[in-house]
């Protein structure tokens, strides 16, 4: 198949790239073969002659197709092409590997192996869906996120060749002029290394993006001490691979995009703490192909016209969104946070930030697997729970594996003792991002579709829902928004 029609509509592309849509920003890329160069449909170089350009639908596949990122649109500072562009849930789910930065992403053997197929079967697939293999599309991520930091922050040559997964410097000076023809030194900006930790990058995302909801709805569960929400930004207090650090995530003005500030000792782990964000502020939502199909059912239609940015909050860490929608059954989002606050209070481990600055992480799996969390104002059965959780994540019963398909999720969590359907397409909402996750069970839902009437079923909710998927979380989701 040619790589540069793979899954794309040459004339809906023609069209964007004519007009610079900013909607189709990063669900493909313009190749002009007289320049040899790629860039974003919004590219505001002059435009290329129509016999002249070619499409793909991720930057690896144009790199794989001899294409340099172009220097002016910067292909890095594009939102992400979403993972949901995958037309296999196999695809999808090594995608999902990718973006987590898995390390069995770095091979296509082991790829293959842990999504339980064949090598050249995963080859194969990816070429076809993707126009580019697995290693191609790993490589293009490091070398964009690479530039990314070589453009956006001071950070030394050889700290961001570190954070962006090379092995030395040499190699990946090597890759990028190799990618971009030019050396790292000539493409950074002439400024001095930062004094600390701390840096900023921008996190784009397609529009509209109501980031004013996200803030509102972290801030109802915000656990004191641990993140802090105000009108315009969020702030988190994390701990990654061992180390602790903090983040905040502010709108820009006047862009697309949000800031990110970092403040964490370790360069090495940039870009997985960037997806997490990223996954945490559902930024590379597919938006326009989601409110066009929530927006077919007349139920829903009103609400994506009042609120066509609504996302899907994450959460940073899978095990602390467990332990949260347990502590949140059949109680208030305010009692649940209480109780979270006291968890944290009494079990929480003690960390301290780059800046010398003490506080108490979340507590950890093996922390809470046999503590007595009755004493906190827990009910024996709710206590079981959470101590059987947190066994079955040391013991590796349970896990959140970025790969696994929602039902399997699902049905491994519902073995749980105290945990039903409700709480694990819950978890999958939050803590793996899943868009079609779909807690049936919910009264707020099961009240809202009655249209007035004795609340549905969670079966008739189901059966309502068909029309949503591979959506049903941000119905979910704009359901319990307009619920008040």
């Amino acid at each position: 198949m040619e790589p540069s029609r793979v899954g794309l509509d040459p004339k809906a592309c023609e069209q964007a790239r004519l007009t610079r849509d900013a909607r189709f920003d990063g669900l493909f890329f313009t190749a002009v073969r007289t320049t040899g160069i790629y860039c974003r449909p919004v590219c505001p170089a002059p435009t290329a002659h129509a016999r002249n350009v070619e499409y793909f639908p991720n930057a690896a596949a144009a790199a794989s197709a001899g294409y340099r990122p172009c220097l002016r649109c910067r292909p890095e500072a594009a939102p992400g092409t979403p993972l949901t562009r995958a037309r296999s849930e196999l695809v999808a789910a090594a995608l999902r590997m990718i973006e987590a930065g898995a390390p069995e992403a770095a091979s296509v053997a082991r790829l293959a192996h842990r999504i339980g197929v064949g090598e050249r079967h995963l080859r194969r697939l990816f070429v076809a869906e993707l126009g580019a293999g697995p290693l191609e599309i790993a490589a293009t991520r490091r070398l964009l996120f690479a530039k990314k930091l070589l453009t956006e922050t001071a950070l030394p040559v050889t700290q961001v060749a570190h954070a962006a997964g090379y092995a030395s410097l040499r190699r990946f000076n090597a890759a990028f002029l190799d990618g971009y023809g030019r050396a790292p030194r000539v493409i950074r900006r002439e400024q001095s290394a930062p004094a600390n930790n701390t840096l900023t990058l921008r996190v784009p995302f397609r529009a509209p993006y109501d980031f004013s909801a996200l803030l509102a709805f972290f801030e109802r569960r915000a656990i004191p001490g641990l993140e802090q929400v105000d009108a315009n930004s969020y702030t988190r207090r994390f701990a990654f691979d061992g180390k602790a650090g903090s983040l905040r995530v502010t709108r820009m003005r006047g862009t697309d995009a949000l800031g990110l500030t970092i403040d964490f000792p370790d360069t090495a782990q940039l870009q997985a703490i960037c997806a997490r964000v990223r996954r945490l502020l559902d930024v590379d939502a597919d938006i326009a192909a989601i409110t066009a199909q929530l927006a077919r059912d007349p139920r829903l239609r009103g609400f994506v016209r009042r609120h066509p940015g609504q996302r899907l909050p994450g959460g940073w860490d899978g095990f602390e969104i467990a332990v949260r929608a347990v502590l949140g059954q059949q109680v208030s989002v305010a009692a649940a946070r209480t109780l979270a606050t006291r968890l944290l209070e009494r079990f929480g481990e003690p960390a301290t930030l780059p800046n010398g600055e003490a506080f108490r992480l979340f507590p950890s799996p093996s922390t809470l697997a046999d503590a007595d969390l009755t004493r906190i104002g827990l009910t024996g059965a709710r206590a079981k729970t959470l101590n059987a959780i947190a066994r079955a994540l040391c013991d590796g019963g349970v896990d959140f594996r970025p790969e696994q398909s929602l039902d399997n999720f699902v049905a491994s969590w519902c073995e749980l003792p105290g945990i039903g359907a409700w709480t694990a397409h819950y978890i999958a909402m939050r803590a793996l991002g899943h868009p079609d996750a779909f807690p049936a069970a919910d009264l707020v839902l099961r009240k809202m579709l009655a249209d007035g009437g004795t609340a549905l079923s969670a079966r008739a909710v189901e059966a309502l829902a068909e029309r949503w998927r591979p959506w049903r979380a941000y119905a979910v989701m704009h359901l319990w928004r307009n619920s008040n």
